[in-house]
């Protein structure tokens, strides 16, 4: 090939999609949404990072799943703007952006093979012919069902018809897969194991996921970061220990967990359950630890509940402030077998355990 003229000038590359140089692969920008009086999504900006397992988390009407549908395309904004790898999509349908969304309820076409709901929207999408066999066998691997291919969906249990719905979503290879409360229909143990297999699929695939849940424990087990919602409005975005650890308002710290909230001479303290101590006077905490690391308490025990693998005690402080306190049921070692109700007692934490929340006031 002969050599480019010194004065020839170099052809630029076309920009591709998502290579600007942030590694976010959604992106809302002061996004509202209205439904006549009602709104249902408050000015909202957020940004959802390329590969990541991102959860919208909060409880019913906190505009989680609004939010979903801005970005699946269901639903337009009132005002602001959805960016999908960077190109607006904020006016175009759900089948031109390429994403893929799955239900609780599945959506599979009951008269169609496991094979055959997986190729549909191949062929919906013109795939050519000769690839889509492979796309399919490939897709069900994934999701561990490579012998279900002929099965209808009645002839599956719950958890395999959630792997299928996986499986169909995944063989379009959206940049970014939407799962609205996927697991809701199925019994805790399926759904347990449901989350370690959804965890698993992803970082095999590398696919962005937008997931929505109202399960705490869900969202802590399965995300790289969580934005809590709450009326419409994110109250912190972060990183599962970080927003456990150091929520910044008393709906986080309320919502993710259980929180103690002490509150005394203007300063609002958040304790969890777990990381307190609980002694009774025969043996009384400040003889087990070291004072200077530890915060001591005293008050009265009024409540005990068993909850399987730990005990939860309800005790109430000279001052009149009630604190939970959570002790893992470890043989022999339980607090429980030694204490009652109506028993005067000791409580310790760290210094270090306890969390300031921020002010209030605006």
């Amino acid at each position: 090939m002969a050599d480019r003229a010194a004065d020839e000038p170099e052809l630029e590359a076309a920009p591709v999609p998502g290579s600007a140089q942030t590694d976010s692969i959604v992106r809302l920008r002061g996004v509202r949404k209205d439904y006549d009086d009602t709104v249902a999504v408050a000015h909202l900006d957020l940004e959802i990072r390329r590969g990541e397992f991102f959860t919208l988390l909060g409880p019913s009407g906190s505009g989680k799943t609004t939010t979903l549908r801005l970005i699946a395309g269901f639903e337009r904004p009132t005002h602001g703007h959805v960016e999908i790898d960077g190109i607006d999509v904020t006016s175009l349908p759900p089948y031109d952006r390429d994403i893929n969304t799955i239900f609780q309820d599945y959506a599979l076409f009951p008269h169609m093979t496991v094979t055959e709901n997986l190729a549909y929207g191949l062929k919906a999408k013109r795939v050519p012919r000769q690839e889509i066999p492979g796309r399919v066998d490939e897709a069900l691997r994934t999701v561990r069902l490579q012998s279900y291919g002929g099965r209808n969906p009645a002839q599956l249990s719950g958890g395999q018809r959630q792997r299928v719905a996986l499986a169909r979503a995944i063989v379009n290879q959206p940049r970014v897969l939407l799962l609205d409360e996927p697991l809701g229909a199925l019994d805790l143990k399926l759904r347990q194991e449901m989350q370690h297999e959804l965890k698993r699929i992803q970082h095999e695939i590398n696919i962005t996921f937008l997931y929505v849940t109202h399960d705490q424990e869900e969202a802590l087990t399965m995300s790289d970061r969580i934005a809590v919602f709450n009326e419409g409005q994110v109250e912190q975005t972060g990183e599962p220990v970080a927003l456990y650890e150091e929520p910044a308002t008393e709906f986080v710290a309320n919502f993710l967990g259980t929180s103690n909230l002490i509150e005394r001479g203007g300063r609002r303290l958040m304790i969890r359950p777990e990381k307190i101590r609980l002694g009774v006077f025969d043996q009384a905490v400040d003889r087990i630890f070291d004072e200077s690391d530890w915060h001591i308490e005293t008050g009265k025990l009024r409540e005990i509940e068993f909850v399987g693998m730990y005990s939860r005690y309800l005790v109430e402080l000279n001052d009149g402030i009630e604190v939970l306190v959570y002790e893992q049921n470890l043989s022999g070692f339980s607090v429980r077998e030694r204490v009652a109700p109506g028993q005067n007692v000791q409580l310790a934490w760290r210094r270090d355990s306890v969390y300031s929340l921020p002010d209030r006031s605006p």
